[in-house]
């Protein structure tokens, strides 16, 4: 099979052999004329007529076969540019698909950018409206009091700096003792004015669950202070710790601990190893890591804190006990029981000592330290604190136990041995009652203290 090229150049050879043959023809086709007309009209000229007829339809053929060459050829010509013609438009439709598929992509990123400003503009419209509002009221900041960035925080539980014990992780915990302003005060630290309103305001936002106003108000703010005051400054480690304790919040457990070693550092380099914003830094990572389950390595983090705010505070400090707390969960999660209990009881003696009987730290102390005794299957010790915590709320709300307002668990030891009835209660699962019987005795209380008036005229008695 010939190709397409090869078809072509023997057509042109072909041409060039029939016009050379048709030259010829036309050359014997004159002579044999000339010679016609030189011959008489008596001579006979039969054979050159002959062979002039047979010449002549020899030039016939030859000119037939020329035109069918050059048909060929210009059939040739005009394949080869319709060819190109097909070539040039399909590079345009692939410059044109390519083209079409670059407008697409600019099309779907100006879209997300347009949706992206869409909602920094709502955003800061929303930021503009309450940074206008808390402007209009900070002339009132200055009666405010001083918190501490991690006690600030703990409107919200998930937000607390105390790990809940098992009879509080379905119910929210009570604000605890607000003693780290004082703490701060005598260390010299205090949340700075200039951020006391974005700092309260952020919390705010926090405890409503609207982190994406939050957290873009802590970074702006961040960002500010750092153009403004250098990355080595308190007060961002301060903001710091804000945006740590707002990421905890949200779960965001590696983000928080970045942030929060990072202003361990400041502080550290800034305000002294032994500073009270140190402990609130090192007891927020402890928290941090205890969430996380890593116990081990919140345990000497939370007892360096213990060392700072002994050593600022004193021994018999609320805000010691609050950190013997702590310590004591965490050691309750690695099964360290011996030192639980010599944490709790610690604590127990400050709350007592520094706050009185009647505190609710007391009774949380206690619960705890009985639901330390019944994890190692120290039924008695547990049942005397349980009653203990029963009988002071009793007290506190109804007033005497004696008498007519003998309360239901007084008599559980009533018509039988202790020990037997120790092996009731622990068969039955009555401690379930009574832990359920302190938490509602010990809201009664709260609420007694803080001026709220209670419902219910009767206690309600555990089984």
């Amino acid at each position: 099979m010939l190709s397409g090229e090869e078809i072509l150049c023997s057509t042109q050879q072909v041409i060039a052999g029939l016009e050379a043959l048709r030259g010829e023809n036309r050359t014997l086709l004159d002579s044999l004329q000339e010679t016609l007309q030189c011959q008489t009209s008596s001579e006979s000229g039969s054979l050159e007529q002959e062979k002039t007829s047979i010449i002549l339809e020899s030039l016939e053929r030859i000119e037939l076969g020329l035109g069918e060459a050059q048909v060929m050829m210009a059939l040739s010509a005009h394949l080869g540019s319709l060819e190109a013609e097909k070539q040039k438009l399909r590079a345009q439709v692939r410059r044109l698909c390519q083209e079409n598929q670059w407008l697409r992509d600019e099309l779907a990123r100006a879209q997300q950018q347009l949706q992206e400003r869409e909602q920094e503009v709502v955003t800061l419209e929303e930021q503009n409206r309450h940074l206008q509002f808390m402007s209009s009221i900070r002339k009132y900041d200055h009666e405010e009091p001083s918190l501490e960035d991690k006690d600030a925080s703990s409107g919200k539980e998930s937000l607390d700096d105390l790990f809940p014990t098992e009879e509080e992780e379905q119910s929210h915990m009570s604000r605890p003792h607000s003693s780290a302003a004082a703490a701060a005060q005598q260390g010299g630290y205090e949340i700075p004015a200039r951020l006391r309103t974005l700092h309260n305001l952020v919390i705010q936002y926090a405890s409503q669950g609207r982190y994406e106003v939050a957290v873009p108000l802590c970074k702006q703010a961040l960002e500010d202070l750092e153009k403004s005051s250098g990355h080595s400054h308190p007060d961002v480690a301060t903001m710091l710790n804000i945006l740590a304790l707002v990421y905890r919040d949200q779960n965001k457990y590696k983000e928080a601990a970045n942030l929060l070693n990072d202003a361990l550092a400041i502080r550290e380099k800034t305000l002294g190893m032994d500073h009270p914003a140190v402990a609130a830094t090192l007891n927020n990572l402890a928290v941090l890591y205890g969430k996380r389950g890593k116990y081990k390595e919140a345990e000497p983090l939370c007892k360096r804190a213990l060392e700072i705010r002994e050593k600022v505070l004193g021994l018999d400090h609320p805000d010691v006990a609050k950190q013997l707390n702590n310590l004591a969960l965490l050691c309750q999660n690695q099964g360290k029981y011996q030192e639980v209990e010599q944490y709790y009881e610690r604590a127990l003696h400050i709350y007592q000592s520094q706050l009185g009987p009647d505190d609710a730290n007391v009774a949380k102390t206690k619960n705890n330290l009985a639901s330390c005794y019944l994890k190692q299957g120290k039924y008695r010790q547990a049942e005397a604190l349980y009653k203990e915590i029963l009988t002071r709320a009793h007290e506190k709300e109804f007033g005497s136990v004696e008498g007519d307002s003998r309360p239901v668990w007084i008599h559980t030891e009533e018509g039988s041995s202790r020990q037997d009835g120790l092996g009731s209660l622990k068969r039955s699962g009555s401690f379930t009652k009574l832990r359920e019987s302190i938490r509602r005795s010990s809201e009664k209380l709260v609420r007694k203290l803080k001026g709220v008036g209670t419902q219910e005229t009767t206690p309600r008695a555990a089984g």
